[in-house]
């Protein structure tokens, strides 16, 4: 990802966020002991650990806190390859990653079209699982527990399925998460146990 862009927010802001997705031809997600997909988009290293995160719109609290959590991994584990797919545009994705701590030793991929997404098994949510009193409760504890709150949406969906899946070095998947909900995130110390075992 190049340096962060000045100019002005693009793909519609929050109202635009609400708007139902496009439909994608969206492929099963990749299970434990699948090859992980491959793509001129999305380049794993050969040989090397990796992880890949799916991150909700930038400005959602839960994508910021996953994204922390991995930008911290990354940091303690240089020896993993760990790389963020963002699908808002990459002008908003470069304003939204220093707000939120800089990329540390994480690869961000923009995927703005949702690609990868509909590769790696990623559709669209329902709106109770992105809007149901169970999540607008999650937004709050998060907000009140942690700090993160809801960001400005610049550009990217709400109802986009966010993701994670660890790649061993054979190029086999050894951890898939898929979230059930906006406030489904991937649990990174299952992430590790996982590697570490394969």
């Amino acid at each position: 990802m190049s340096g962060p862009s000045q100019s002005a927010p693009q793909g519609g802001g929050e109202l635009h966020s609400l708007r139902w997705l496009p439909p994608k031809d969206v492929k099963p997600a990749p299970q434990v002991n699948d090859y992980a997909p491959s793509s001129s988009k999305l380049s794993l290293p050969t040989g090397k650990l990796t992880i890949v995160v799916f991150l909700r719109h930038c400005g959602c609290p839960f994508a910021e806190k996953t994204f922390k959590a991995l930008t911290a991994l990354s940091d303690a584990h240089k020896d993993i390859q760990c790389i963020a797919v963002s699908h808002s545009s990459e002008e908003a994705t470069e304003r939204w990653v220093p707000q939120v701590g800089g990329t540390w030793n994480v690869e961000v991929v923009v995927d703005e079209d949702r690609d990868l997404y509909a590769q790696w098994g990623l559709g669209p949510s329902s709106a109770w699982a992105t809007m149901g009193p169970s999540v607008l409760w999650s937004v709050y504890k998060l907000g009140t527990g942690e700090g993160i709150w809801n960001r400005p949406t610049e550009s990217g969906s709400r109802w986009q399925t966010g993701g994670a899946f660890a790649i061993n070095r054979f190029g086999k998947v050894v951890y898939a998460h898929v979230d059930k909900s906006a406030d489904d995130m991937p649990n990174l110390d299952e992430v590790l146990e996982a590697l570490t075992k394969n």
